[in-house]
């Protein structure tokens, strides 16, 4: 599931939440790669049990991003994105698409304010058959290196018996030793967050390789940039509206479609493309390969993207995983978020479907 934490910590234990199921070969060699599947090494269980410890278990809920409401729409590809990749979507057309708006954290009850943290994962279904998911922050970095740093910094952030709050002593300590976190607090400390999902910037935070027709490869990073205009969020207009993301969404939705600018970032030699912790200098060549357009939105209890586990590692021939170590480590935990979820769901379903066998035998006049 994609980023982050908290410059203010609550906002860290963010990113690295919910999904499952990575393409067989290639996935599959990419995380034994990082480790993830050898003995005695950090394993995606235990950080997902660590998420569960810091924001308690929501039976039937993603563990990391719990909040959040499905979107339908589609893809206006311009024809660009083909100079860099020759994945179908980059082709000139229309691709249809479905997506998640969410929050930081595994309270699906916390106010909408609570973080200052905001996602948007997207599935685009190609006509070839092929899927490309990306999960996206509106953060354009993330705030640690590796997985092993994320574990360390989950278990720094994890509350105390005396005030059901992280030690602030233990989080400081944290980031004292871990400097690679500084650009993200630096950057949360400078940006206010926006006061829509439909006026703010989304960042891929990882790279990825593009291959093109040619068989040219290239480090990219991309972002999804609103046609609206930014507006930083107003506390005192939110304080009494847990909810008032989705309700925004719904009445601008309401007025017709949003719509956002796939732009690609391409990385010169020399750009780290295996720390996400780093921004790649301003002036990289920038593509806009096309228009986002979010047509509707659906409550995610009866949404298309209720059971969708957003992979970033699932991807369309013409685009592949960087060496960035953050990929396998989401690819792995987000698969064992969505098997405990979904076996939590069908738990939960299992015995109201006897139950109502049951009464229906018995009581076969019943309707109540």
């Amino acid at each position: 599931m994609n980023s982050p934490f908290n410059a203010a910590p609550v906002c860290v234990p963010c990113r690295l939440a919910a999904i499952g199921a990575v393409v067989l070969l290639a996935g599959g060699a990419f995380v034994w790669t990082a480790g993830w599947l050898t003995p005695k090494r950090l394993s995606a269980t235990a950080v997902v049990d660590q998420l569960q410890t810091d924001g308690g278990t929501h039976a039937g809920y993603r563990r990391n991003h719990a909040k959040g409401l499905c979107f339908e729409g589609h893809f206006e590809s311009n024809g660009a994105g083909e100079s860099l990749s020759r994945a179908e979507i980059f082709r000139a057309g229309v691709t249809p698409l479905i997506g998640r708006f969410s929050m930081p954290g595994s309270n699906p009850g916390a106010p909408d304010n609570s973080v200052p943290v905001k996602s948007m994962a997207l599935l685009f279904k190609l006509h070839d058959g092929e899927q490309w998911r990306t999960g996206m922050n509106t953060v354009p970095v993330f705030s640690v290196r590796t997985p092993e740093q994320f574990y360390q910094q989950l278990q720094a952030l994890q509350p105390v018996a005396a005030t059901g709050k992280p030690d602030p002593a233990r989080v400081a300590a944290f980031y004292a030793a871990t400097p690679d976190s500084a650009p993200l607090r630096q950057w949360i400390a400078t940006h206010q967050p926006s006061s829509s999902f439909a006026n703010a910037t989304f960042y891929s935070v990882n790279a990825f390789r593009f291959t093109n027709a040619s068989g040219q490869t290239q480090a990219v990073r991309w972002s999804m940039v609103p046609e609206l205009p930014y507006m930083a969020l107003d506390p005192q207009a939110v304080a009494h509206n847990p909810g008032f993301l989705a309700q925004d969404l719904t009445q601008r939705l309401a007025a017709g479609p949003l719509r956002w600018h796939l732009i690609l970032t391409v990385a010169a030699p020399g750009d780290p493309v295996n720390d996400a912790t780093r921004v790649w200098p301003a002036d990289r060549p920038h593509i806009d390969a096309g228009t986002l357009v979010i047509e509707r939105s659906v409550p995610q209890a009866v949404g298309a993207c209720r059971d969708v586990n957003f992979d970033p590692t699932i991807l369309p021939a013409g685009i592949s995983p960087s060496d960035d170590p953050l990929l396998a480590a989401r690819s792995s935990a987000y698969s064992v978020s969505f098997n405990r979820r979904t076996r939590e769901e069908a738990q939960r379903a299992a015995p109201s479907t006897r139950e109502s066998d049951e009464n229906n035998e018995g009581n076969p006049g019943d309707h109540s």
